[in-house]
């Protein structure tokens, strides 16, 4: 996926995300990105400094350490977010949750999106500026493969969480809490 930073929207405060104009901010991040010729934008919040995809959350890995803004960057709270910082931390990998400058965007060895619909997308180049090698890093890799394992049910949740609801005929599981599916 390639994206932009756009610098002309500033993501207004989470805590306002139910009010309709604030979706706004997100239609026209991506119809500026769409416009330049990206598929994606990357919004900043209010002191400049990465925030949000215009419906993903943002990651990024350096030095092998997963970094994402924290909530107080205008973002919001995304399950999908939570799940992957809940992966990765039972993977022994450390989540650093700060604020980002864009240049480091630039700089990381691996950039991807969350999202329920997004779920886990890798980010091959910013601001048509490769990431990495411009292909999904390793990490990225791993994250996605534990995260796909935990949604299809072939393992449990970090901590053994009920991230999973099972709507089937028998309603049966088998004995490790797994749906025979």
């Amino acid at each position: 996926m390639r994206v932009e930073l756009d610098t002309y929207h500033v993501k207004l405060d989470a805590r306002d995300a139910k009010a309709g104009a604030n979706y706004m901010n997100s239609q026209l991040i991506k119809m500026e990105a769409i416009l330049g010729g990206f598929s994606e934008g990357i919004a900043l919040d209010d002191r400049g400094y990465v925030s949000e995809g215009s419906g993903e959350n943002i990651f990024l890995v350096n030095g092998g350490k997963l970094i994402t803004p924290p909530l107080g960057a205008s973002i919001l709270p995304g399950i999908t977010r939570d799940s992957v910082i809940q992966i990765a931390r039972e993977m022994g990998i450390e989540v650093i949750e700060t604020s980002i400058q864009r240049s480091a965007l630039y700089l990381a060895d691996e950039v991807f999106f969350t999202g329920t619909a997004a779920e886990i997308t890798p980010i091959r180049s910013v601001d048509r500026i490769t990431v990495g090698s411009g292909k999904r890093g390793e990490m990225t890799a791993r994250l996605q493969e534990e995260f796909f394992k935990v949604i299809k049910a072939e393992r449990p949740a970090p901590s053994g969480a009920e991230w999973l609801t099972f709507i089937n005929a028998s309603g049966e599981k088998n004995s490790n809490g797994l749906s025979d599916r």
